[in-house]
């Protein structure tokens, strides 16, 4: 590796801290709206159950649950992703100082 190099490699890591907080904000909102609409297709109501939902069963809050925990785990991956893959492309670094991924 060259000089210029090493020098980037130490700052992407850092600089791409915010850049990284504004995908996973911007994939959090994304997230939100595909549940919203795999709700509505799944149970036809606009509403999903909330676990303080008095009149709800446990059934339909833990169902509500799985169904968005597994679409923000997709849309968290497929944002962090593709946001490390483009930081690389262009800088020819991956952001992450070392190989094992978040913090």
């Amino acid at each position: 590796m060259n000089k210029m190099k090493l020098k980037r490699k130490g700052k992407v890591p850092l600089v791409y801290k915010p850049v990284g907080f504004a995908l996973s904000w911007g994939g959090g909102a994304l997230a939100g709206l595909a549940f919203q609409k795999a709700w509505k297709v799944l149970r036809h109501e606009d509403n999903a159950p909330d676990a303080l939902d008095r009149d709800r069963k446990w059934g339909e809050i833990l169902l509500a649950a799985a169904v968005q925990g597994a679409i923000f785990a997709v849309v968290r991956s497929v944002v962090d992703r593709s946001g490390a893959k483009a930081v690389q492309r262009a800088t020819g670094v991956w952001p992450s100082g070392d190989k094992t991924g978040r913090d």
